[in-house]
């Protein structure tokens, strides 16, 4: 398996958040979401980094970024911290695209932030409420319990969540990957406390705003998602004026694992209007 790296470092406050650019060109800025990394976007940044120069981090709390107890890693955190990073890359109106609780970070940094864009690619994303398993509402209940399970039992938890993001297994080398970050004393920590800090309120506050986006959006949906049912993905198409809406079949909430040569396909063309 290739290896992905991030050679570069944006220093918050409560820690440093891993980053690095592929590719020359228009910028486009990769958003992952939970519980994953920029990793999932390997194939995708790869695919648009011959027209594009393409932006890749992982949120603070994920990934290779710094994990600590007393870290903001609400959605209200990472759209802030999406804004600062926009302005410390000094990109005026990048493309976005955005995954899951990406997609709300990527919706309060435009919105509510005020940070302009040139293009909005928003995949089976946290945009609508009521959102969350009953796992996270689990967790939410009993944080400190998830926090003390054996680690073995942890690792059994996490990988049986991991898989339901997809219509079939994941390859064991891809699932391991996925994992790795979220094992270990740090690892299982930051992992049940980035789920405790997810709040409805952060998308309930932008909620309202979806009529005001008006720059060319894309909406694309695994047909069959069971973490975010796709029909929340037409919802959302039919809120933001003038927005194109993708349902890929055979497809489930990683996209990018199951279809990622007709996700950077469809990207490719929406985003090709910013490089003529």
């Amino acid at each position: 398996m290739a290896e992905w790296v991030l050679s570069q470092r944006f220093e918050t406050g409560t820690g440093q958040i891993a980053w690095d650019r592929l590719g020359q060109g228009p910028p486009v800025v990769l958003v992952h979401g939970t519980p994953w990394s920029s990793w999932t976007w390997r194939g995708v940044a790869r695919r648009l980094a011959g027209r594009f120069a393409v932006y890749v981090f992982d949120l603070l709390g994920f990934g290779a970024s710094d994990r600590r107890p007393d870290q903001d890693v609400s959605l209200a955190g990472h759209g802030r911290r999406l804004a600062d990073l926009l302005d410390f890359w000094d990109l005026e109106r990048p493309a976005v695209v955005a995954h899951d609780i990406g997609g709300a970070a990527t919706l309060r940094a435009h919105l509510l932030h005020g940070r302009p864009m040139a293009a909005l690619a928003l995949v089976d994303v946290v945009a609508l409420g009521p959102w969350g398993s009953p796992f996270f509402r689990l967790v939410r209940d009993h944080k400190a319990v998830f926090e003390q399970l054996p680690a073995p039992i942890h690792e059994g938890v996490l990988r049986a969540y991991v898989g339901t993001a997809q219509v079939g297994p994941l390859e064991r080398d891809v699932e391991d990957a996925l994992v790795s970050p979220w094992l270990g004393r740090v690892g299982q920590s930051a992992f049940y406390r980035q789920i405790a800090q997810s709040d409805e309120r952060h998308t309930d506050e932008i909620e309202p705003l979806y009529g005001r986006v008006t720059v060319p959006t894309l909406v694309v949906w695994g047909e069959d998602d069971r973490w975010i049912p796709a029909q929340r993905g037409r919802e959302l198409a039919r809120r933001i004026p003038d927005s194109r809406l993708e349902i890929l079949p055979a497809a489930g909430h990683l996209v990018q694992e199951d279809q990622p040569e007709e996700l950077a396909r469809l990207l490719g063309r929406h985003l090709g209007s910013i490089s003529d």
